[in-house]
């Protein structure tokens, strides 16, 4: 069934046109053809087949936009990769300082933080470090926050069992109703970054070199002078020779 599950979602993205079909993790169903060994008859060459045919196929109707995301772009098979299908390559760094600060408030934008909490601290303190990361520090954070009110409540819990009936008639305050810093300086002991510098390298290695072999470098010029001009350079006119005879010998389109 994946071909046909292929084939439908590709119509649906036709019928709703104009739209953009996402795929992420894209080297889960697009690796290249050949190196997935044993798995159920080639069933893996046979899906990436189809959704080349497919993309192929989105030709003639323009508003249908497809965007894959990989983080192993090694393994993506060089057909999907070809003009007038996923021709255009991004590559993403890791957030910078302004993007890593944002992130953290967004992380945080339903959390009671106080206003001793400096983010743009943190930001700038933790460089190299994924969106994942960040929000794991956010995370482990505030679970500290909640396992220290948890403590209190059942110390306070204690001391009104020990005064007596009387004195548990009020209802208690919130004894941690914020994320302070010192939440935050327990949750970096534990801080890791998920992305190696040898990773980012080979990652940076990767997209120059792609830019690279794809390229046709500087060496591009047109000749002066315009089509046909008197200036133009000899390797360019002996160039041009052998079409302009094979056109006077045999033309097929007259």
């Amino acid at each position: 069934e994946s071909e046909a599950n292929v084939r439908e979602l590709f119509d649906k993205a036709r019928g709703a046109a104009p739209c953009v079909l996402f795929f992420d993790e894209l080297d889960s169903i697009a690796r290249a053809r050949g190196s997935s060994g044993g798995d159920a008859g080639g069933a893996g060459d046979r899906v990436i087949n189809q959704i080349l045919t497919e993309m192929d196929g989105m030709g003639a109707k323009k508003s249908v936009f497809i965007i894959g995301a990989t983080n192993r772009p090694d393994i993506i098979d060089p057909a999907v990769l070809r003009p007038g299908r996923l021709d255009q390559l991004i590559y993403i760094p890791l957030p910078d300082e302004a993007s890593r600060s944002n992130i953290l408030k967004a992380a945080l934008r339903k959390s009671p933080l106080a206003p001793e909490v400096d983010l743009e601290f943190l930001a700038k303190t933790t460089h190299g470090f994924s969106g994942a990361d960040l929000t794991e520090i956010c995370q482990r954070a505030a679970k500290m926050a909640i396992r220290e009110s948890i403590e209190k409540e059942i110390e306070l819990e204690k001391e009104r069992a020990a005064a007596g009936e009387g004195a548990m008639e009020t209802e208690p305050d919130d004894p941690v109703p914020e994320i302070t810093k010192t939440h935050f300086e327990e949750a970096m002991k534990f801080a890791r970054r998920s992305v190696s510098d040898n990773d980012i390298r080979k990652y940076e290695m990767f997209s120059q070199t792609l830019q690279q072999s794809r390229g046709f470098g500087n060496d591009f010029k047109f000749p002066e002078g315009g089509v046909g001009g008197g200036t133009a350079t000899p390797g360019a006119f002996a160039a041009a020779q052998p079409a302009a005879a094979a056109e006077d010998d045999d033309d097929l389109y007259n």
